[in-house]
């Protein structure tokens, strides 16, 4: 009986065991572009997890305002009050991006759900852009109103909040990028699991607590963090007059994160699909 050679496994070939057997045996179908197949996983991920994820946003959402409630008592106003309702709604995006989505990938790569994106004529840029573009969507409403509720709540002004439009995309993909590979390269579902809880951890302190009173140390910790350039072009609009040439920077620096990350997850995934 004739089997399936390893080549038939890779991402973008499906082959079956009778066209094997034939001299010059030609892929099924032809690998799909990226930009369709973009689209195609995005739309499924986002349908899959719209019923499931849905309560977790209310709990990310609910627990960012509750932090900017108990920092109100110790934190009156002026950039620490800005810096606070910043990571406080980045957080939300940490909280789905990364550690929801290291979750998923985790549980993905250990029930051998890779077995079937990787039989598919996929690329494999488009199943980890594809989901990870999926869970950021999901942050877009937490991440608006705890930035309104905290803007608000310390008296900051609302008149620049139209920057989360980009803060929210460029934040959402430097961590949904992280949180893909850190998934995807932990050995164990339950090690992925953690990873995704340390880095929101990470996200919490570091992005939450005001600069200024962390140690040197810490500090430089910080701006290693890919979601800490998008707290700061929010935090910088609360200005009276932004600087909006430091607030272009960051975004910018956030963007090139975004990308090096997105990447990492892609190449992660490839190494994951052949094992």
């Amino acid at each position: 009986m004739s089997t399936v050679p390893a080549q038939a496994l890779t991402p973008g070939v499906v082959r079956s065991a009778a066209v094997d057997d034939e001299p010059g045996a030609a892929p099924l179908a032809p690998r799909a572009r990226l930009l369709p197949a973009l689209v195609a996983v995005y739309r499924a991920q986002l349908s899959r997890a719209r019923v499931a994820r849905i309560p977790l946003l209310f709990v990310a959402t609910f627990q960012s305002i509750g932090i900017m409630v108990l920092m109100r008592g110790v934190v009156d106003g002026g950039a620490e009050a800005r810096a606070v309702v910043a990571g406080s709604s980045v957080l939300v995006v940490a909280f789905v991006a990364l550690n929801l989505l290291a979750q998923y990938f985790g549980q993905l790569k250990a029930s051998g759900g890779l077995d079937h994106y990787a039989t598919l004529p996929v690329p494999p840029a488009a199943v980890v852009l594809g989901a990870a573009g999926a869970y950021a969507s999901f942050t877009v409403p937490g991440t608006v109103v705890t930035a309104v509720v905290g803007s608000v709540l310390f008296q900051l002004p609302l008149t620049h909040l139209w920057v989360l439009g980009a803060v929210v995309p460029l934040a959402g993909a430097a961590l949904a990028g992280l949180g893909a590979a850190l998934g995807l390269l932990a050995p164990r579902q339950e090690l992925a699991t953690l990873l995704g809880q340390l880095g929101m951890s990470a996200a919490l302190l570091l992005g939450v607590l005001p600069a200024g009173r962390l140690p040197e140390p810490i500090g430089w910790a910080r701006d290693l963090l890919p979601s800490t350039y998008g707290v700061e072009a929010l935090a910088r609009t609360f200005d009276a007059r932004p600087d909006w040439a430091a607030v272009g920077l960051d975004l910018a620096v956030c963007a090139v994160v975004g990308v090096v990350s997105l990447a990492l997850a892609t190449w992660a995934y490839r190494r994951a699909a052949v094992r």
